[in-house]
């Protein structure tokens, strides 16, 4: 028997930064179903969101979430001003904190910048903790200490951003619950265990992918990051001087170690994310896996259509992660041996149009217009009949969804070697009996080997029909959306009251 959930009281807040509802994708999608699935249970939803963000709902909300609060990161209040011995005394006592948060970060420096917020007889906001002359002299003192040999500028930027969105979570009101679950470190994350602090409440936390490590790929190309002296490999350089590079990354996988200490329980996708949360500093008895699962029955159903021209297709955002210019460049070689190709490139394009708009040059500029066509967002099943071969060239996942589904229609995969993605195709170790691959696994920004894997998928038919039963039979016996379901109803068993 369901039990109908209490609409005055709050069972489960969820953390979530940059998706759900405001951004469709993969994470966003679990988070409905959660949601959906989870009916007994209320939820309210904090949504960590860039100051541009847009605020239009992606999906319809299910009735069982009872608020949803946004927090823009850096949209501090104005705030009071204290007197001047006040406020020197405030940033003096804040200073060794905030630099212990942004390299070793400790539980304790936390909290001691909580309660240093909290003291004061009157609200703090940007007047005082930014934009402050008391705030412009820590700055110079913590750059003096940590970054000196570096560009001031971009450090006064970096140290804005960073500082900026530590307070706007450390002053964000935390809604009553029985429990809290994030669904990523980060500022989510941070998030979470000032929650922990603030309520002692049970705090959970779901990779899907390691925020750390898809952050050290993008802060490894910001180009505004870019420090001349990264490039000399000259052994005479300082091995402890740090850069801007550094600050960031340090930064971000302190509030992970901060969000693990404060989780009752740590999930994650598959084993290989284990090893990188432990080397983040996640205590290896809070570890856990549940797997994601899919409607195998609704995906196996789909009639595969055999009359059509040879079809790729990379289902996912068009932004840099997802590596969309290597799976264009494939497709210019791949084209040049298969007659009559078809490749689609679907799912969203307004998350980063400058990136979509170099998509689009890409295409013209290698005479692929023919060939190549941006769908935009689209429900795959209307699609997937019509598909001979997924593509994933992403720089960092965590196991998508979309192999599995393609998986569960008979449709094999290439992708990159990233996340689950070897283990999907190929089989864990302890699969019994070995099922044999389910596609090619490719090497990351590898056109050339992402082309042939695709050719041979395209020409050898007998590979592919090898592929094919191994793949559907693989999401069948191992990823059961059920199972997924199941595992978090008696996780929430445990923590809501």
């Amino acid at each position: 028997m369901t039990m109908k959930p209490d609409l005055q009281k709050i069972n489960v807040c969820l953390y979530l930064e940059g998706t759900y509802p405001y951004v469709a994708g993969g994470v966003s999608g679990w988070v409905h179903e959660l949601i959906q699935e989870q009916s007994h249970l209320t939820f309210h939803i904090t949504a960590i969101l860039p100051p541009d963000a847009s605020l239009e709902y992606r999906y319809e909300i299910p009735p069982n979430v009872l608020g949803i609060q946004n927090i823009v990161l850096h949209r501090l209040r104005k705030g009071q001003r204290l007197s001047t011995r006040e406020q020197k005394k405030l940033f003096q006592r804040l200073e060794t904190p905030l630099l212990n948060l942004q390299s070793r970060a400790r539980t304790r420096d936390l909290q001691k910048v909580m309660n240093l917020l909290s003291e004061t007889r009157q609200p703090l906001g940007r007047d005082l903790l930014m934009n402050s002359r008391e705030a412009w002299v820590m700055m110079l003192r913590m750059y003096n200490t940590t970054m000196g040999n570096n560009s001031f500028l971009d450090y006064f930027w970096s140290w804005r951003a960073l500082l900026g969105g530590l307070y706007s979570m450390l002053m964000a009101e935390i809604p009553e619950a029985d429990c809290y679950h994030a669904l990523c470190t980060g500022f989510a994350g941070l998030l979470l265990a000032k929650t922990r602090l603030e309520t002692l409440k049970p705090c959970l936390l779901t990779e899907h992918g390691i925020y750390t490590n898809e952050r050290r790929i993008e802060i490894g190309a910001a180009d505004w990051l870019q420090d001349p002296r990264s490039l000399n490999l000259s052994v005479d350089r300082n091995r402890f001087e740090k850069n801007l590079r550094d600050l960031w990354i340090e930064t971000f996988a302190g509030y992970s170690k901060l969000c693990y200490e404060a989780c009752e329980q740590i999930f994650t996708l598959y084993e290989g994310n284990k090893v990188l949360q432990l080397e983040d500093g996640a205590a290896p008895e809070k570890l856990f896996i549940i797997p994601n699962g899919i409607d195998f029955e609704r995906y196996s159903q789909v009639i595969r259509d055999t009359d059509h021209p040879p079809t790729v297709a990379l289902i996912g955002r068009v932004v840099p992660i997802k590596d969309i210019k290597t799976y264009i460049r494939a497709v210019g070689i791949l084209h040049r041996s298969v007659k009559n190709l078809r490749a689609w490139i679907m799912g969203p394009m307004e998350e980063d149009p400058d990136y979509y708009q170099e998509c689009l040059e890409m295409v013209e500029y290698d005479k692929l217009q023919d060939v190549v066509q941006f769908t935009g967002k689209v429900k795959i099943d209307a699609y997937l009949g019509r598909i001979d071969v997924i593509v994933l060239t992403s720089l960092s996942e965590a196991q998508p969804l979309v192999l599995l589904e393609a998986g569960a229609a008979g449709i094999p995969s290439v992708a990159t070697e990233v996340g689950s993605c070897r283990e999907i195709i190929e089989g864990r170790s302890d699969e019994a009996p070995a099922l044999g691959a389910g596609g090619v696994v490719c090497s990351l920004s590898s056109p050339a080997e992402i082309a042939q894997a695709l050719e041979r998928l395209l020409i050898d038919h007998t590979f592919y029909q090898a592929c094919s039963l191994a793949m559907k039979e693989r999401v069948r016996k191992y990823y059961n959306k059920t199972d997924q379901h199941q595992a978090y109803r008696d996780v929430y068993a445990q923590y809501v009251s």
